[in-house]
């Protein structure tokens, strides 16, 4: 019975940590580089990010990560399509979306350009100030 117990427990973990480095991407609600630097921020702490859109807001999806990956901070591991019944607001009837999640992992020099980034920030600060 107890090993049922930890391998439930272990299921439960594993889903956990899948989801805490999930981003939903919407168009209305934040601008495009609020995505973008969370998404830096996640891979920093997961090494990965998965970025996830319905509908309209999948090209500011495709953006973001084009972004990451011109930038030379993220390459892409897996891109998956789906349509997800969804039912419409004003009437009820059920209504089909698409939706789109892309998985993103670190580069070899994610940590660098980080950190080179953070120095020229510094610097650009410290010129302000003077």
């Amino acid at each position: 019975m107890e090993e049922i117990t930890q391998g439930v427990n272990s299921i439960n973990l594993a889903a956990d940590s899948h989801k805490k480095n999930r981003i939903q991407v919407s168009n209305t609600k934040k601008p495009l580089f609020f995505y973008v630097n969370l998404a830096k921020r996640y891979m920093q702490q997961h090494n990965e990010v998965e970025l996830s859109a319905l509908g309209m807001a999948i090209a500011t999806v495709v953006t973001i990560a084009e972004i990451l990956k011109n930038n030379g901070l993220a390459v892409e591991k897996k891109i998956t399509t789906s349509t997800v019944d969804m039912k419409e607001d004003s009437r009820g009837r059920p209504v089909q979306k698409a939706k789109i999640e892309i998985l993103l992992g670190k580069t070899e020099n994610f940590d660098e350009l980080m950190a080179a980034s953070a120095e020229e920030r510094d610097a650009v600060d410290g010129e302000e100030q003077s």
